[in-house]
């Protein structure tokens, strides 16, 4: 009886630990966007970053409305991080960086990041053991 209650303590303990290092690569991924965008960083965004990336938003205009923005591809956000660092138009020091993951399967997961932009939806896959970004949809700007 001691041995298969330990056998299940050990099951237990592993299944956590595994889902810890789930949230951590999630958390990981998604901060590294949120970085990279923020300090023109093309490394953390090839990180974290699927080539085939799908990533499209809504931006409020001046009527109040909400209108689609230009979809981004893997291309378009590392030229996007690269203009930041070469115009040095980094975000302000307390520029929000919240990360929810909102949850985990075995090699799917999805998250809500909060940026000075807005907020995205980021939906990632698991590749071997690292998580990466698939896909994003966001909408900006945050209400004041």
């Amino acid at each position: 009886m001691k041995r298969l209650i330990t056998v299940l303590l050990c099951v237990l303990a592993l299944n956590l630990t595994q889902a810890q290092t789930n949230k951590a690569g999630v958390e990981k991924a998604c901060m590294n966007y949120i970085e990279g965008f923020y300090e023109g960083d093309t490394a953390k965004l090839k990180e974290s970053l699927q080539p085939s990336l799908n990533k499209f938003g809504f931006w409020k205009n001046k009527d109040g409305n909400y209108d689609q923005q230009d979809y981004m591809s893997f291309e378009k956000a590392l030229a996007y991080a690269t203009n930041v660092k070469e115009k040095k138009q980094f975000a302000k020091p307390d520029a929000p960086k919240v990360v929810e993951v909102l949850g985990i399967g075995n090699s799917i997961a999805a998250a809500k990041v909060t940026a000075w932009w807005g907020i995205d939806y980021i939906l990632l896959s698991k590749r071997g053991d690292k998580w990466m970004i698939e896909q994003v949809i966001w909408e900006g700007p945050l209400e004041k």
